[in-house]
């Protein structure tokens, strides 16, 4: 008895979660112009117009190549910074561990502001090339904290030995370390991607109008009347997220990435 109604729970909780989502998946079908559900008719027109209307196709590709640079660049600095916590093990180097949490802690609005007050007295707002900046910022986060478990869980004893062979920091590194945390480091690549496509406040405060992302479109089409392209375009963001995280749980360590300690570190 107890276990079906375990069951029924979850299964309550888990319609909850998934209502808006299947809400959003009708009307994005609908065959007019119009917010209603169930959808009064079916088009995947909708679809079609991200890509065949230049505005909405312009949007899509800022998106894409925003989230692509900026999770390179959070990767670029969360790598370097996640070596040298783990090679450089003192109290006072946990400042810097901290320093690579806090955007992401802080609300959001808090960091869009203070990028857009960087950027406005560096005379530099406006340029596209300041929302990658700010997006790795914001989302170093991710890439550090997998990264981080990644080196948490190489035993030592293998860079020990690779030192006693005669190698160097960096043969060590491209030989050993790099082949262990690669998952981890794609991990982190993904999450920040994921959620770099989906961010309007810090890519609206440093870029304002002169750049649209897909988020920053929707928010600009709402002030011209409702378009079902919209509930499309959150559909196209859940599938990818969906395919992305998908892909990290089966290929990488998703329970260690997850924080879960492994059976020996128990």
């Amino acid at each position: 008895m107890n276990t079906v109604l375990t069951r029924i729970y979850f299964f309550l909780i888990g319609l909850f979660l998934a209502a808006p989502i299947v809400v959003v998946a009708g009307v994005s079908v609908n065959e007019k112009q119009s917010l209603t559900f169930p959808p009064q008719g079916f088009s995947l027109a909708w679809y079609g117009a991200i890509f065949t209307d230049t505005g909405w196709r312009s949007a899509f590709f800022a998106s894409v190549m925003l989230a692509l640079a900026s999770a390179a660049l959070a990767v670029a600095i969360a790598l370097p910074l996640a070596w040298f916590l783990w090679r450089r093990i003192a109290p006072w180097a946990n400042i810097f561990q901290v320093l690579g949490i806090a955007p992401f802690t802080l609300p959001p609005v808090i960091t869009a502001l203070g990028l857009l007050t960087f950027w406005a007295t560096t005379g530099f707002y406006g340029q596209p090339w300041t929302a990658v900046i700010g997006h790795a910022i914001f989302f170093v986060t991710l890439p550090l904290v997998t990264l981080s478990l990644g080196f948490s869980a190489i035993d030592r004893s293998l860079v020990e030995a690779a030192a006693t062979m005669g190698a160097d920091d960096r043969t060590v590194f491209r030989t050993v370390v790099l082949p262990l945390i690669r998952p981890y480091l794609i991990s982190g690549y993904a999450f920040a991607f994921v959620l770099s496509l989906n961010e309007y406040i810090v890519a609206y405060m440093t870029v304002g109008f002169t750049m649209e992302t897909l988020p920053i479109k929707i928010f600009n089409a709402l002030r011209y009347g409702y378009t079902p392209t919209m509930a499309s375009v959150t559909i196209l963001f859940v599938v990818v997220a969906a395919l992305i995280f998908g892909l990290v749980a089966r290929f990488g360590d998703l329970p260690k990435l997850l924080g879960a300690m492994a059976d020996d570190d128990r």
